[in-house]
């Protein structure tokens, strides 16, 4: 009988999640999971937690195949020589195939104050530990939410249907992502909620005190409550591994997730780096980068040839209250598009996706290799070619 191939999965996002459930496809392979909490954080709705309609987490009983042993505990160190991952308990964890598919977080502010005095939101403990805070604040305390890229507009709206005075500092331009077309949609939804908005030459935070924000422009913004949404970052593990990472902390590999430097690390998800060519984070790109990467590791099993990666993107859908949203349309390239949806039907839209995303996930853990994707990019072959024709070389 043949012996059982272990893989290790690091990381329980949606990601993490997907590559798990799709492993079980073979009965000859063990999966571990690891995860620093017991429970599975539903991240798209971290803002909907900050604002007090919902808890953002999921039992993972509910969304991971039964074969999927769960160890809560975390990654510390990877020894790829050894092929094993050490855990802050100080156990280890052997394997044969490791995905990496550690997500991201919120990215340390170079502002002077802010980390001292703003909060981040990026990560369920930072999204509880603000709720907290304003709860205990009162109702008329001024809030300023700085950085207008979608989780700033969903935060800095679920605030303000709450009745809170919100004002969004964007650092530039209101949701940088956004087609003009699809950004005004987004300003007349915030407005409706009464958000100030302070876009433009200027609206860039230059400093945060305990009770004020302060602009390029030299203006000072009285702030009870500030909170950091302006950028995200990575996991070091890899770096501090010896992995090849990319200038954030994304683990390099190529087309086919396959670490550049181990043919048994695979990654996924925001953590990941192909061909030094990322695909920008989000839930979008997680889950089939997480079924993809799942895929190669049971290619790889099988001696069979990993395929490249074929994904791409349909846009960007923000929601701006509980009654409205924003979903902009976009090329498989992510390049935006002039078409967008607006109002109730967006919303509508926004709260089916949010739900269906959980399912997409326990349906792959009911019946693994059932989850497939439909956008592709087929522009990323081009770009890959235009960077190795860029690139200076070698001596």
């Amino acid at each position: 009988m043949a012996e059982n191939t272990e893989v290790v999965v690091i990381g329980g996002g949606y990601a993490g999640v997907m590559a798990a459930n799709r492993l079980t496809r073979r009965d000859d392979v063990t999966v571990t999971l690891v995860n620093p909490r017991p429970s599975f954080v539903h991240r798209i709705r971290l803002h909907q937690l900050v604002g007090g309609s919902h808890d953002a987490i999921v039992d993972y009983r509910e969304i991971l195949a039964e074969r999927v042993r769960l160890v809560v505990d975390t990654a510390t160190r990877i020894d790829p020589a050894r092929r094993a991952v050490t855990l802050a308990s100080g156990e280890g964890v052997a394997y044969d195939y490791l995905v990496y598919a550690l997500g991201s977080g919120s990215a340390g502010p170079r502002v002077s104050g802010a980390t001292e005095f703003a909060y981040p939101v990026a990560t369920l403990e930072e999204a509880r530990r603000l709720r907290s805070v304003l709860e205990a604040a009162p109702a008329t305390a001024p809030v300023t939410v700085v950085g207008a890229g979608a989780t700033g507009i969903e935060v800095a709206a679920e605030l303000a249907e709450e009745g809170r005075a919100v004002t969004l500092v964007c650092g530039g331009v209101l949701g940088p992502y956004l087609h003009p077309r699809g950004r005004r949609s987004v300003a007349r939804q915030l407005a409706r909620l009464g958000v100030t908005v302070l876009d433009g030459p200027g609206a860039e935070v230059t400093a945060v005190t305990r009770d004020a924000v302060r602009l390029g422009d030299g203006r000072e913004l009285p702030s009870e409550v500030t909170i950091w949404t302006a950028g995200f970052g990575v996991p070091d593990l890899a770096a501090r591994s010896g992995l090849s990472t990319d200038a954030m902390g994304r683990l390099l590999t190529d087309e086919t997730l396959t670490s550049v430097d181990d043919a048994h690390i695979v990654a996924a998800g925001d953590s990941a780096a192909p061909s030094g060519l990322p695909l920008r984070m989000s839930c979008q790109s997680a889950t089939p980068l997480g079924a993809h990467a799942a895929d190669t590791v049971l290619d790889r099993i099988a001696g069979a040839k990993p395929a490249t990666i074929d994904l791409g993107f349909f846009g960007q859908c923000i929601g701006v209250g509980s009654r409205a949203a924003t979903v902009q349309l976009a090329a498989g390239d992510d390049t935006v598009k002039g078409f967008y949806l607006g109002g109730r039907l967006a919303a509508k839209i926004k709260a089916r996706a949010m739900r269906d995303l959980v399912h997409r996930l326990a349906d792959e853990g009911r019946e693994p290799g059932s989850y497939t994707w439909k956008f592709k990019d087929a522009k990323r072959r081009e770009r890959l070619q235009a960077m190795r024709d860029e690139a200076p070389a070698a001596r």
